[in-house]
């Protein structure tokens, strides 16, 4: 859990440290408002509520809708294969640049979930992969594609599995 945290603080960009600031900053803004306004009840209850909102809220979802418009990018599986002699499975793919900036670096990440035939308990699988491969590629121009190849060995998996293919530009 700590390696997971120190690779979130260390892929955070200026964007990220201005979002943060400005949510903590509109906080503070709220909370003294509803201690100006300490006598009317309903107000000060309101704009604390508020704060607080913005304190919990304005961070995650500003975080999640900012990396959506900033880093887009959509990625294409071209083919899957499971290999016969050998206990691997081979994703060839293609990544498109849909932001208006150049990426440094993407994080394309290969995710296996297994399948059950009870929708409910899809969803749940789909909370806890068995297993997952990433690879980095680097320096995709705006309006670039670039076509990728992850190996993933070994593969004993045997019954049926769903397979997500993602990136995570910066």
């Amino acid at each position: 859990m700590r390696e997971k945290l120190l690779n979130f603080i260390h892929g955070l960009t200026s964007y990220d440290y201005m979002l943060f600031g400005a949510s903590f900053v509109l906080f503070i803004l709220f909370i003294i408002l509803s201690i100006l306004l300490r006598r009317k009840l309903f107000a000060a209850l309101f704009f604390l509520l508020l704060g607080f909102a913005s304190f919990l809220l304005g961070p995650t979802l500003g975080y999640v809708q900012m990396h959506k418009y900033l880093y887009k990018n959509s990625v294409e599986v071209i083919s899957a294969k499971k290999l016969n002699f050998v206990q691997a499975v081979v994703i060839k793919g293609r990544l498109y640049n849909e932001s208006k900036f150049d990426f440094h670096e993407c994080k394309v990440s290969a995710i296996f979930y297994k399948v059950s035939t009870n929708k409910y308990k899809n969803y749940l699988l789909k909370l806890k992969p068995f297993m997952k491969r990433s690879i980095v590629i680097d320096d995709i121009a705006k309006g670039e594609q670039k076509e990728f190849k992850i190996i993933v060995e070994p593969f004993r998996y045997q019954k049926d599995y769903n397979l997500s293919v993602e990136a995570n530009c910066k």
